[in-house]
């Protein structure tokens, strides 16, 4: 993964992880330990999924730009999705509290969403990638006076 990826991705995993250990803390308090330990799976459910999923929107970037908006709007209602999906199939587990597994996959998610918004708003990526000019015309170019505008001598 290239650093800006790996920054990227950082940027999101880090304060999700945070915000489900205080999901799990809180869950733990008022649940007990099947309600942290919900808590717990919740969030490392999420953390995979959107880890995973901006992993491949990031080859399909790399390989297929042309595709990278519509693969980057299908990504997310199928990663949503599958999350609901998980919420179905956990919601009658005795393994831990189903009502806090829930809740920390909405929280999980929220705060994904919210810290890859605000670490790609900071990412300083170009639109535009310029094209290299060749070294014959980078070393003319530095060897010639810059000239006035208008002015004819």
């Amino acid at each position: 993964m290239p650093s800006q990826d790996t920054r990227t991705l950082l940027q999101s995993a880090v304060p999700t992880a945070a915000a489900g250990a205080i999901t799990a803390v809180v869950s733990g308090v008022v649940a007990g330990g099947k309600g942290a330990l919900g808590a717990v799976i919740g969030t490392l459910v999420v953390i995979a999924f959107m880890g995973l999923g901006l992993f491949v929107l990031q080859r399909t970037a790399k390989s297929l730009p042309q595709l990278f908006q519509a693969m980057g709007m299908m990504l997310y209602v199928a990663q949503l999705l599958l999350l609901l999906i998980f919420v179905g199939l956990f919601k009658d587990t005795t393994a831990f509290n189903p009502k806090s597994f829930a809740l920390a996959l909405v929280i999980a998610t929220v705060v994904w969403m919210a810290s890859q918004a605000r670490a790609y708003m900071k990412a300083k990526i170009l639109y535009v990638e310029p094209e290299p000019e060749p070294s014959s015309a980078v070393a003319s170019k530095k060897s010639d006076k810059p000239e006035k505008p208008g002015s004819e001598t």
